[in-house]
């Protein structure tokens, strides 16, 4: 009986981190969402990624949540996701904004070379740089969401080597991600209120699982391979 009143617990108590963490979520990616609602992103593209990095801090704080949620701390899914959102505000911001900068300029090339004899060349090369910057963006958050200080140049340079040498488990972010952005088009109610916690989870496990040389002690990574 007490094993499954512990369960029964545990359920609701991740039912609530997952509720309230999709509300927190549509608060802290308000203008991404007011743009999704009321413009069309084929032709707004240029509102998204002067957005985009707006909406960072909130990524990162839901990010940190769910750390948070993973090891059991009980300090409160508001005041961690209010902590994180703080810490990460300015250096999230910064880093998606350079990301956001080097996808617009790969897509502005992906374009211009659409059609012409180069592009036979060119993009699959541009494709390939896309899909990293974007690995790359994704395991950036993760990793400021824990560590708020870390020099931007470092983690760019530690996550897009890891983002390669982890090709699988990026390749799985990608797609749950992918499978997010659809839902997110289709059932917006569906994919905000109730989808977007989950399936970030599995994207914020799979990064932090990637990220774990860097972002865990030795001695912590040694013990738990």
């Amino acid at each position: 009986m007490r094993s499954r009143h512990h369960t029964i617990a545990a359920v609701f108590d991740g039912i609530h981190v997952a509720l309230v963490t999709n509300l927190l979520l549509v608060l802290g990616c308000l203008p991404l969402v007011t743009l999704a609602f009321t413009t069309d992103a084929a032709r707004s593209w240029p509102l998204y990624a002067l957005t985009a990095p707006l909406c960072a801090p909130g990524l990162c704080a839901a990010f940190a949540v769910m750390s948070a949620y993973s090891t059991g701390d009980s300090g409160g899914v508001l005041r961690t996701y209010g902590r994180a959102w703080r810490a990460t505000a300015r250096p999230a911001m910064l880093w998606t904004a350079a990301a956001m900068a080097a996808l617009v300029v790969l897509a502005v090339d992906a374009r211009a070379a659409w059609g012409h004899r180069v592009g036979a060349l060119a993009l699959p090369v541009l494709a390939t740089l896309i899909v990293l910057t974007v690995a790359t963006t994704l395991l950036g958050l993760v990793t400021v969401a824990e560590r708020p200080t870390a020099p931007l140049r470092d983690v760019a340079r530690a996550c897009g080597f890891l983002a390669v040498r982890r090709w699988y488990l990026t390749v799985a972010s990608l797609l749950v991600l992918a499978l997010l952005v659809q839902l997110l088009a289709a059932r917006p109610a569906l994919a905000l209120g109730l989808a977007a916690a989950p399936l970030l989870y599995v994207v914020w496990a799979n990064s932090r699982f990637t990220l774990r040389a860097v972002l865990d002690p030795p001695t912590a990574a040694a013990q738990r391979t």
